[in-house]
């Protein structure tokens, strides 16, 4: 099975009749009639509709900084509009992150006026926190394009664990932003994983049990009932001994929600420390198999595949990232011990 294709909604940028970006790159400037339909709504409401590719908060940031005029006067979030007003906004991209740029090394696997898409090696940090104010993604993203600043969270639509690897797609402009993360909630952009599990499984299968956070320990997840949606499909791509290699996908974007799934059917992730209890060693196996597991420094987790439709031309594009050397070299040795 490859890579799911998007569904064919379009992300692409306002179609024709909306106002369309304008000025320097560190400006946006529009002039456009509101439409008779937003006749009662309140303006920022109004503003939405009118200028879909700009989020919410970009949109009230600019009214009340007086960066937009409606009829030549100023209005505020909750004044109500009659439709057929004339609005014009000259406004600058204020920096969205305080973060520093720091020049660490990226894979770039691919890059164009709106996008990238990194390959993010293991034990990295995807944004700045406690315990991690600096060496993010976030700091090396900011060097490898300072205008990323203008964008929020330096662009990262989606998020990786500190130790898992793989394919992650970063917008470079604030329009290209708004869309991917309305793709992504839409379940317009197909992410593939690879994991290495504990036990052997028997078939694939789907995992429906929504997540939320730990009752008691509030830096892990758990299934709950009262949790968000959470939907993962996993499908064996091979089996060893006591383990499994499994492609996982999925339709919703958890913290944590793989691990925690494939946790709660009793198939951990090999080398989580936080879903799968104490490293376990199969009685029996071969020293150089209970070396390789009990020396695996992170959880055996690569996000393999990506999938989106470009938020300029909708034209499909897909992309796989290889299996890092560790995952390799474990798998390697986990099916030599099958030979």
């Amino acid at each position: 099975m490859g890579v799911r294709r998007p569904r064919p909604a379009s992300i692409a940028n306002p179609p024709p009749g909306l106002a369309t970006a304008g000025g320097p790159p560190q400006f946006r400037a529009h002039a456009f009639t509101l439409a008779p339909a937003v006749a009662g709504l309140r303006f920022d409401q109004a503003l939405a509709r009118a200028l879909p590719q700009y989020s919410r908060a970009r949109l009230k940031e600019w009214i009340d900084s007086g960066a937009v005029e409606v009829d030549g006067r100023s209005l505020r979030a909750k004044d109500r509009v009659r439709g057929g007003e004339r609005v014009r906004i000259r406004a600058l991209l204020a920096a969205q992150t305080a973060v520093e740029a720091e020049p660490i090394p990226l894979t770039v696997v691919h890059r164009d006026r709106l996008l990238f898409i990194i390959d993010k090696p293991a034990g990295l940090v995807v944004h700045p926190g406690a315990g991690h104010a600096h060496h993010t993604l976030q700091n090396a993203l900011l060097a490898l394009d300072p205008r990323l600043a203008l964008v929020p969270r330096a662009g990262l639509v989606h998020r990786l664990d500190k130790d898992t690897s793989g394919l992650l797609v970063v917008a470079r402009t604030p329009e290209a932003h708004t869309a991917l993360v309305a793709a992504l909630a839409a379940r317009q952009i197909s992410r593939e994983y690879l994991a290495v599990c504990s036990g052997v499984m028997t078939a694939g299968g789907t995992v429906d049990e929504p997540i939320g956070r730990h009752r008691t320990v509030r830096t892990r997840m758990a299934v709950r009932a009262d949790g968000r949606e959470a939907i993962t499909h996993y499908r064996i791509e091979e089996r060893f001994g006591a383990h499994t290699l499994v492609r996982v996908t999925l339709e919703t974007g958890r913290t944590h929600q793989i691990r925690v799934h494939l946790a709660y059917v009793g198939f951990p992730v090999v080398g989580d420390p936080v879903y799968g209890g104490r490293r376990r060693v199969p009685a029996g196996c071969p020293p150089r198999v209970a070396e390789a597991l009990r020396s695996f420094p992170r959880q055996a987790l690569h996000a393999a595949r990506l999938a989106l439709a470009h938020p300029r031309t909708g034209r499909e594009l897909q992309f796989e990232a290889p299996l890092p050397e560790d995952m390799r070299r474990l798998i390697d040795v986990l099916a030599a011990d099958q030979a």
